[in-house]
């Protein structure tokens, strides 16, 4: 027995094995392939920096995509708290959904591209390049639509803010969006301050104090004394007729939101091309560590 141990090559080490249970040799003069495999080379300086850069680049990321996923989680848990939420909207219409989904998304992507660089696992590396080749096709395919529907886009877009008005109330989410863009962009309603008759709420007809009155945010002057927020400024103004424009603001907030979008046009360009940028990026780190494994 001792002298068949002999036998064997020094080269090889019996302790080193790969996935196919094959010893590695040593000594790359002796190399015998019947009985042993050469050693892989080491990864150079520079791959090893690639490496340790994409999982860094993944982990802020994947940071990310967690805080929008807990701002999401937060926001739907707040509403449902609130009292009479579960007359709200829906959750499949509710706007945190898309925090939530949106979060989940970057961070399973981000995820994947970080364990993938930190353990060289081609799975996770080439899970990481398609889903980032899906997110790059939903976004080539969004700016095509944008370009080729922009009219049917538009008439979308009115009925979204239609919508908006109809259930300014019932939707803390979308009271807020609401209020923001009529103060930001001082208008009131969609085409005039008129529109918001159509609320059930505001509707001349319907009972309590809100009737033939419009929210807070598109009066001239919300605030009562120059400090304190006056929430019945609007209240009536349905009712004054040509006297309404010394209240609030008259003129709607379509043309005024379409001219703010397209002053906003470079802007928009320059964020979508940082978000293709940043996938690029990922996408050749991704696969020089796919290379090196």
């Amino acid at each position: 027995q001792v002298s068949r141990l002999a036998e064997l090559p020094s080269s090889c080490s019996d302790d080193d094995d790969d996935d196919d249970g094959g010893p590695l040799c040593r000594d790359p003069a002796q190399e015998d392939p019947g009985l042993c495999r050469p050693v892989p080379p080491k990864p150079s300086t520079f791959s090893r920096c690639v490496r340790y850069l994409a999982f860094l680049w993944n982990l802020l990321f994947l940071l990310l995509g967690l805080l929008v996923l807990a701002l999401g989680v937060w926001g739907l848990l707040a509403k449902a708290s609130l009292p009479g939420g579960e007359r709200g909207a829906p959750l499949s219409s509710d706007p945190m959904l898309l925090f939530v989904l949106g979060g989940l998304g970057a961070s399973v992507v981000s995820l994947s591209g970080c364990l993938g660089a930190l353990r060289a696992s081609p799975c996770l590396l080439r899970f990481f390049l398609g889903a980032l080749l899906a997110f790059g096709g939903l976004e080539v395919l969004g700016g095509l639509l944008l370009l080729l529907a922009r009219r049917r886009l538009r008439d979308g877009l009115r009925d979204l803010l239609l919508l908006c008005l109809l259930r300014y109330q019932e939707d803390p989410d979308l009271q807020f969006l609401v209020d923001e863009v009529q103060r930001s962009l001082q208008c009131c309603g969609l085409s005039s301050y008129r529109d918001w008759e159509s609320n059930p709420y505001f509707n001349c007809s319907a009972p309590g104090v809100q009737a033939c009155g419009v929210p807070a945010s598109c009066c001239q002057d919300p605030l009562q004394s120059g400090s304190v927020p006056n929430a019945q400024c609007g209240f009536g103004v349905l009712g004054l007729g040509a006297a309404a424009g010394t209240v609030v603001h008259v003129e709607g907030c379509g043309a005024a939101l379409g001219a703010w979008l397209r002053g906003q046009a470079g802007a928009i360009a320059t964020g979508a091309a940082a978000l293709v940028l940043v996938e690029v990026v990922g996408a050749l780190m991704a696969l020089r560590v796919l290379g090196d494994v």
